[in-house]
Order: C-alpha cells, then structure tokens, then sequence
C-alpha cells in the first residue's frame, strides 16, 4: 500500500506545470494547538504542499478571526474561505443527516475506528452525500473527538453531586441524559468553556481531557470525572467550496485526498496523546482525578441502551429521515467494519492506518467525479 501512496504523490507532482501555484484559504476555528487545527490544517496545510510539489499552497486560519463556529458553513458556502473544518451540531437544521448518525455519539468511546468508520460513511452514504451536494459542500475526512468528560469547578462524582449543575454540552443526546439526570445542559462553543467556568456561568464542560492543557480548563476545572459521555465527529474537517473544488485537476483532487487519509491518523494519535498527557498535567497542579460513582455510571449505561432503541425514531421524527432506518444501520456497518480492519494494527502506527484509509476509502472514490456535478 505504501506504493500506492508514493506513486499518487508522485504522478500528482510530475502532471503540474512547474511554474503552478493555487493559493486558496483554510479555516479552522479551534485554537491552534487542538489537533483539528495543529494536525488537521496547520501539519495538513505543509503536507499538501509536499504532496502537490508546491502547486496547493493553503493559507491557514485557527481559531474565530476568520469565521465563528457557527459560520463555518456559510463560508464555505459563500467561499470566503475555499475550505473549512464545520461542526454540524452548530448548524443541526442544515445538516439533519450528519446530525442524525451523530446521535450515536454518546454510544462510542473508541475514536480511531470512528474517524475512518464516519469519514466512509460520509463519502460514500447517498443520503449523506445529497445533503453536502443540497449544502454546497464538498466532504473530504472526518475529525472524531476522544471521549469527552466532566471537567468542573467543583466535584461530580454522583448524581446528587451533578444536580443542578450547569453543564456545557455540544447538543446531540449528551445534553438530553444531562437534563434527566438533573442536571442543565448549557449549549456553547468549545472556545466559550474557559470563560464560562472562570465567571461562573458553567460549573462543568465536557470536552476532550486535552483541553485541559490546550485550553488551560485546568486553571478553572479543578475537578475531572472520567465519565464518557461520548464523542463527537458530525460535519467536514475539510469541507471545500464546490466551485473552487471544481476548478481543481482530478490530480490536485487527488492530493487532497490523500492528504486527508494521513492528517486523520496524525489527528487521531495526537488526541489521545494529549488527553492522557492533559490528566497527568491536571493532576500535577493539584487537581483530582475521580472515577464516576456507581449510579453516575449506570444513568450513562443506561442511557446508552435507550438511545440505541430510539436512533431509529430520533433520525425519523427529529431529523425527518424518512429513510432514517436505512441510514442509521449503514453508519452501525461501517463502525462494525473498522474496528475489526483495525483489531490488529498498532494505534500509533501513522503509516499503518494512512495506508489503511487509503485502501479501504479514498482508493475507491474517483477524484475525476467526486464532488464535481
């Protein structure tokens, strides 16, 4: 497989004019230093620069100078920028589809057979693909979140602890188990969470442990519950304008795509890195580090069981999919499907799982037709 990646970069590179340059604009709202923004376009932006010889030349932006959370889409839309990592829960009415499978969310806790089970899914799904087409997107990789956990202000080890506690959530089903185990979920971006707990106006995040160095949460949530509720991957990490997509040689296409395929490996390696690395730093400082108390864990067991009976409903009702049966179970296959192609393959093992998503996704979409009317 290493041969195929090889000679792609290389027939890319040989088919450029030398003297080519397509400059264009990648947005990524989180700060720099998460792995959506370092590995996802900062690292991404060199590697397609590598890979095309020079021709793709991206201008990165982190962070909300450029665009919101919620504006991502529109951008890419209104191509203000040609690409863009979009979280889909900021937008759930756009993208009732990516909003439906990311239900399941709350179901999941290993996210290395997520980021290439959802990207799949999201690349090959009609449904999925016609709602990107009907957005004016075009989806090239996935970004999965770790675990997220409770980070709080003070402790929440119990359901009476987590009572009445004001809880930032992502939306999706983690803010409704928050409502019935009592407490109030608090829907906010990621870049809010500091200032909320620091004035009060949170008491608990939940994100990924890494915020707790790459956002310093570690200065404001002194107490951390390892209690999964969770991951989150709905939307494009790179969702490009159609007409600039367009105007790209199927070689650039190309390029892209298989840069998307060993920026997620990098993705998901430093994620988890950073968040075993963010507890070990939170503890360092004095912070405390609590498994969930027994009933804690069963109202999220439980939950988990109740939500896996009702995606089929919650992706009809909600989302209006009237297809949402089909949908859903095609997302469970895929999920199914990479975790046994990943049973055997080392975690860290970034030209193992490049090489992996290239054989098993980007090899068998055509980058002469793919996202091009």
């Amino acid at each position: 497989m290493k041969k195929l990646i090889v000679s792609t970069a290389l027939a890319a590179t040989l088919a450029l004019p030398a003297s080519a340059e397509t400059n264009f604009i990648a947005n990524s709202f989180y700060d720099a230093a998460v792995p959506m923004s370092q590995q996802g376009y900062i690292q991404w932006a060199e590697l397609v620069k590598e890979l095309s010889g020079g021709d793709l030349v991206p201008e990165v932006y982190t962070g909300t100078v450029l665009l919101a959370p919620r504006a991502s889409l529109q951008g890419v839309q209104d191509n203000v920028v040609q690409v863009a990592h979009h979280a889909a829960i900021y937008t759930p009415s756009d993208l009732p589809v990516a909003n439906a499978v990311q239900e399941l969310g709350f179901n999941f806790s290993d996210p290395l057979p997520t980021i290439f089970a959802v990207t799949e899914f999201s690349m090959t799904n009609p449904t999925q693909l016609q709602e990107w087409k009907d957005k004016s997107v075009v989806y090239l990789g996935a970004y999965t979140t770790p675990p997220y956990i409770l980070m709080c202000a003070s402790p929440v080890r119990t359901l009476e602890e987590l009572k009445g506690k004001r809880i930032r959530t992502a939306g999706s089903s983690v803010s409704v188990w928050v409502e019935e185990a009592g407490g109030i979920p608090v829907n906010v971006p990621s870049s809010e969470m500091y200032t909320g707990l620091e004035r009060g106006t949170l008491d608990c995040a939940t994100n990924a442990a890494s915020d707790l160095v790459d956002r310093s949460l570690m200065e404001v949530a002194e107490h951390t519950t390892l209690l999964s509720t969770g991951m989150y991957w709905s939307g494009p990490q790179w969702g490009f304008n159609p007409g600039f997509w367009a105007g790209l040689t199927p070689e650039q296409r190309g390029v892209l795509m298989e840069a998307s395929a060993r920026s997620m490996a990098r993705m998901i390696i430093a994620y988890t890195a950073n968040a075993e690395a963010g507890l070990k730093a939170s503890q360092e400082a004095g912070g405390n580090v609590y498994e969930p108390g027994e009933d804690l864990l069963a109202s999220v067991t439980a939950f988990r069981q109740k939500a896996i009976e009702s995606v089929y409903a919650t992706a009809q009702e909600q989302y209006g999919l009237s297809n949402g049966q089909e949908v859903i179970d095609d997302f469970l296959g895929k999920m199914e499907k990479w975790q046994g192609l990943l049973a055997d393959v080392a975690p860290d093992d970034e030209d193992a799982l490049t090489e992996l998503a290239m054989q098993e996704i980007y090899s068998k979409i055509d980058p002469a037709t793919y996202g091009v009317d």
